[in-house]
């Protein structure tokens, strides 16, 4: 049995991410812009989440990078709300549980920060990583918060921590 674990990223882990995130959005046929792919943070993702109100969480089997999430404080937005960025999981870690225990991760983060509130954009067509984040207690609001600059990702949710 292998042996899957949750930690902060570190620097050994920017390549394998940002290769995963993207490889993620390609089998998922999203656009390369107004998403994720194209975000400079992907090229260090370790230092894009220093700071004392941002975390980035790896999902490991073994050594493997198998998946990711983060949260951030809300771009454009002057409320004490947080964004869950991204998360991205490989096909191997997906439908085993390990996304709830991720969001919860970040979530936990988040209130021990102080944020208020956890939003998130997704695109449209990613219904089964809708179906997991309303698991968890985020719901549908009708416009986007903040300026993320995903502009394609038109699906947008929130949660009160």
């Amino acid at each position: 049995m292998s042996h899957i674990k949750i930690e902060k990223i570190s620097i050994e882990d920017n390549e394998a991410i940002a290769n995963l995130i993207k490889n993620v959005l390609i089998e998922f046929g999203a656009p390369k812009v107004g998403t994720a792919y194209e975000d400079e943070a992907l090229l260090d993702m370790c230092t894009t989440y220093k700071g004392i109100k941002k975390a980035y969480f790896i999902l490991k089997d073994g050594n493997k990078v198998i998946g990711g999430a983060g949260i951030a404080p809300l771009g454009g937005c002057q409320e004490n709300i947080c964004e869950l960025q991204k998360m991205y999981f490989s096909s191997v870690a997906r439908n085993r549980g390990l996304g709830v225990k991720m969001i919860q991760k970040c979530l936990d983060e988040a209130k021990n920060k102080g944020f208020k509130k956890c939003y998130l954009e997704t695109l449209p067509y990613m219904k089964a990583a809708q179906k997991l984040y309303k698991k968890v207690g985020f719901v549908n609001i009708d416009a986007p918060l903040g300026d993320t600059g995903h502009y394609n990702c038109t699906t947008y949710m929130i949660k009160k921590l």
